[in-house]
């Protein structure tokens, strides 16, 4: 909902604040899922390093889209900003309020047409397949006016830098 890129833009220099950002995709516009009934969506995939334990960072970037103005509404319904974690260090975790890697993620063009952009060589901790593999295992789906629409990084606002690893 609302300006899009000011959205994402937005998200990527919180989460810039919070992190080290490391690679950040194009923003992909694609069809929305679960309710068809709006807007399609822009999506971003975002690489960071950050030591903040992963339920801390999930809250910390639930505070963001909270400053974004996002609102309860129903589920997969408009919303003005949705940040997901996909994956933490690889790790499998299923808790009341985290499951790592993100539970639909293999199965969601506008999640991995970004997360293949930035990162084709992922490897999914449970299935073992790539994310290049997941996003070719996808349908085919005839997608008028989906795909990149912006470039990665700069015109995200979001200056990528190298930090060391742990």
């Amino acid at each position: 909902m609302g300006n899009r890129y000011a959205n994402l833009r937005f998200a990527l220099r919180e989460i810039g604040k919070l992190a080290g950002v490391l690679r950040v995709s194009p923003f992909f516009e694609t069809d929305p899922e679960g309710y068809s009934d709006q807007r399609r969506f822009l999506n971003a995939a975002i690489e960071i390093r950050t030591g903040m334990p992963a339920e801390e960072l999930l809250a910390e970037v639930r505070a963001i889209e909270r400053r974004r103005g996002r609102r309860a509404t129903f589920r997969n319904g408009p919303r003005v900003l949705d940040v997901d974690l996909l994956d933490v260090d690889g790790r499998v975790v299923s808790t009341r309020r985290l499951t790592l890697p993100h539970p639909r993620l293999h199965r969601r063009r506008f999640v991995l047409e970004p997360l293949a952009a930035i990162a084709p060589r992922w490897r999914h901790p449970v299935l073992h397949k790539t994310a290049a593999q997941l996003l070719r295992e996808l349908p085919h789906v005839a997608r008028p006016g989906a795909g990149a629409v912006a470039p990665p990084e700069r015109a995200a606002g979001v200056r990528s830098r190298r930090v060391s690893p742990k």
